[in-house]
């Protein structure tokens, strides 16, 4: 399904519940030993498998993966999907540039989101266009200021030339002709479902409280109470649900206009799916338009357009030290 919200009922109980939550939150937090309940109250780590893993057989997940860096897959052979969510050597799914660059060098309007923990988020793309990984994944392949291909007749036709019909009849062992864009997706989905983040928070969320040092929670209290956690929550602590983009003061960027330009719904202007927060400081540049150069900046900027708040530097620099826990532990993944 497609975004198709109520965003102006949904803001206005988002605001009535980070008004709520404001209360609660500074009292609970400064409560004597409470942080770590107040924490699994709002937090919970990370499954050991992603939903719908278990229809992944391991022949898919190794095609998937070796999919997942296949350069034949672009129109002149110069980016594979790794290209702009580089996992190789613990890098932290994304290219690190403000928006990406296309296989015909034309520079895209957003930022890249990272590949890790992807299938848990409620949609993909940062206006949820697609429901799901298989959904996604032949968007970049087609699209003209991506990978650029011109049709699946020649996506199949390139990857017959390079032998890849033993890995697809692997893969998919009843099909006569297994080459398709169908299974294209289904294999590069099931290996994205093996990419999940492993951290220190949630090591703490599962009751090792020492995981995670003083400066740590000093920072994560500071991240609750003031707010953070209204759209940062849950297990991803974030990439549940969209928000407005200058939900209190406006933003800059009129430009893009976010799930409306899917929905045709001017009251879905400016909204974009709220990112998860796992492996933040890996990932910059941030937001969807990749304005926020540093991690610094980033929590400048939402303190002010999304909770309406100024955030000092002592706020800012104890909320990025809790951003330490949320760094990726897993590493060397590379094509097999």
């Amino acid at each position: 399904m497609r975004p198709t919200f109520n965003f102006m009922i949904f803001l206005k109980y988002s605001i009535i519940l980070f008004l709520w939550f404001s209360v609660l939150f500074s009292t609970q937090v400064n409560a004597k030993d409470s942080l770590f309940e107040t924490s699994v109250s709002f937090f919970s780590p990370l499954p050991q498998s992603m939903p719908g893993s278990d229809k992944d057989s391991p022949e898919q997940i190794t095609l998937g993966n070796k999919l997942y860096f296949e350069t034949s897959l672009s129109v002149n052979r110069t980016q594979s999907c790794n290209s702009c969510h580089n996992i190789s050597n613990n890098a932290a799914g994304v290219d690190n540039l403000q928006t990406s660059i296309g296989a015909l060098g034309k520079v895209g309007l957003r930022n890249a989101p990272t590949t890790w923990n992807a299938g848990m988020h409620v949609a993909q793309f940062w206006d949820g266009r697609a429901k799901d990984l298989e959904e996604q994944a032949s968007f970049p392949i087609f699209n003209p200021d991506e990978m650029a291909m011109p049709s699946e007749i020649e996506v199949v036709s390139r990857l017959k030339k390079i032998n890849y019909f033993p890995d697809f009849k692997k893969a998919y062992p009843n099909e006569a002709h297994p080459i398709n864009l169908q299974n294209i997706s289904n294999a590069l989905a099931s290996f994205q479902r093996t990419l999940i983040t492993r951290d220190r928070f949630d090591e703490y969320l599962s009751g090792r409280i020492d995981a995670i040092d003083s400066d740590e929670k000093r920072g994560l209290e500071v991240f609750i109470s003031k707010g953070c956690v209204a759209c940062h929550n849950g297990s991803l602590l974030g990439g549940q649900l969209f928000m407005k983009m200058g939900l209190v003061h406006s933003y800059p960027n009129k430009k893009d206009r976010g799930v409306a330009q899917v929905t045709g719904n001017p009251a879905d202007n400016y909204f974009f799916k709220v990112p998860s927060l796992r492996n933040i400081l890996n990932t910059a540049p941030y937001f969807h338009d990749g304005a926020a150069a540093s991690i610094d900046k980033a929590i400048l900027d939402t303190g002010w357009h999304q909770l309406g708040i100024r955030l000092n530097k002592k706020d800012v620099a104890d909320i990025k030290v809790f951003f330490q826990t949320l760094n990726n532990k897993l590493q060397n993944l590379s094509r097999k």
